[in-house]
């Protein structure tokens, strides 16, 4: 399945296309971040790693998803 990764250096945002059914809560939520008609559409620098992981808790079809820079 395609997916795009959007990184802020802490935390990586997944976006599967595929899966999305347009249910406005990311763009609702943080409407800094998640912008339609722009490109790239994800900016992840405009929200702290904390409000990302709160508002991708909320994707109810899992098209958002995310992993947290792990240290080595």
């Amino acid at each position: 399945m395609e997916t795009h990764e959007y990184v802020n250096g802490e935390i990586t945002v997944i976006w599967k296309p595929k899966k999305c059914i347009h249910s406005g809560i990311c763009v609702k939520t943080l409407p800094k971040v998640y912008n339609p008609k722009e490109r790239p559409w994800i900016k992840v620098e405009n929200a702290s790693s904390a409000e990302l992981k709160n508002q991708i808790d909320l994707c109810p079809s899992g098209a958002l998803s995310y992993k947290f820079k792990t240290e080595k």
